[in-house]
């Protein structure tokens, strides 16, 4: 039967763990043991998880997405309510997009485990369709910076027109759009980079990791953006700072020519690209946010207005 899940009959006490928390369904009790009777597993490993003897195995899948070189990390299931939620929120609240970069390049290695720190996102339906591109250096990053750059002048040359701007209008007006919130920006951008070498598209940064998806995801453009949160929590943590490029993924999107140029199979798709490096700017605290915006629908249907706190019951 094609599945990874794997039972060892003379491990297996029959305790029906398994079987109660696999969501596919294929787990069965045979003569006091857990056998495999169905084929549609999504291989999310929660048999593998809960088995108190150790008697399931996920084969051919490596461990939370492979060894890593520069963290020890403990195998053990952390249980419900057993971390320090105020040290996450902290890390969460304290990640900032950075925009200055120092010119030496993380090691190879800590990108490589940041990419599989990624992998520890949930996905839909399991699929796990991430694949990351780890630009290591900065020459590397140049090529990518190339490529976006030479799409965006080409498209503040079709944006100037007129003409073209109002045809974009009777349409889907995503010419226009551009034109109004992002020519000015670009074009000053592109002009620094002419005259000066100023880089304001990753900040000069050192390293890019580029997050996308393989063919077959439920939903590929969530899965990659988890993923991508994992990296950005992780890097803080690591020392690095991190600043998300949605210019270079616009264009990546628009100018395959970018993708073949990095070596990216055409059939992917980027959903997040990463600035990454050591930064010598600290700050002193954590700034506000915009107040979050909350409702509470109850089963008849009436929603509590937004931000508006629930009276206790007396």
């Amino acid at each position: 039967m094609n599945t990874p899940v794997k039972i060892d009959d003379k491990t297996c006490i029959g305790c029906g763990l398994c079987i109660d928390v696999c969501p596919a369904s294929i787990l069965v009790l045979q003569e006091e043991r857990a056998v495999v009777a169905g084929s549609k597993c999504i291989a999310c490993g929660h048999c593998e998880a809960i088995c108190p003897n150790g008697a399931v195995a996920m084969v051919d899948f490596e461990e939370s997405g492979g060894e890593y070189a520069t963290l020890r990390i403990a195998s053990k299931w952390l249980p419900y309510g057993q971390y320090d939620v105020t040290s996450l929120v902290s890390l969460m609240r304290s990640r900032r997009s950075c925009r200055r970069f120092l010119d030496a390049p993380p090691d190879p290695a800590l990108l490589e485990d940041l990419a599989r720190i990624g992998v520890a996102a949930p996905s839909g339906t399991n699929s796990q369709p991430w694949a990351f591109t780890i630009l290591p250096d900065r020459p590397a990053v140049l090529q990518l910076l190339k490529g976006v750059r030479h799409f965006y002048e080409r498209l503040n040359k079709i944006a100037r027109l007129p003409l073209l701007r109002a045809i974009s209008r009777l349409g889907n007006g995503e010419l226009a759009q551009y034109y109004h919130q992002y020519y000015g920006s670009v074009e000053k951008a592109l002009t620094d980079w002419r005259e000066s070498g100023k880089d304001q598209l990753f900040f000069n940064a050192p390293a890019v990791i580029l997050v996308g998806s393989k063919p077959g995801a439920s939903t590929p453009a969530e899965d990659a953006l988890l993923a991508t949160q994992n990296i950005l929590l992780a890097a803080h943590a690591m020392g690095l700072g991190t600043c998300l490029i949605g210019f270079a993924v616009a264009a990546l999107k628009r100018d395959p020519k970018i993708q073949k140029g990095l070596g990216i199979p055409k059939d992917e798709v980027i959903h997040a690209v990463i600035a990454i490096g050591r930064t010598d700017r600290a700050f002193c605290r954590i700034t506000r946010r915009k107040k979050a915006s909350i409702r509470i629908v109850t089963a008849g249907g009436q929603g509590a207005a937004d931000n508006q706190p629930r009276r206790k019951k007396t």
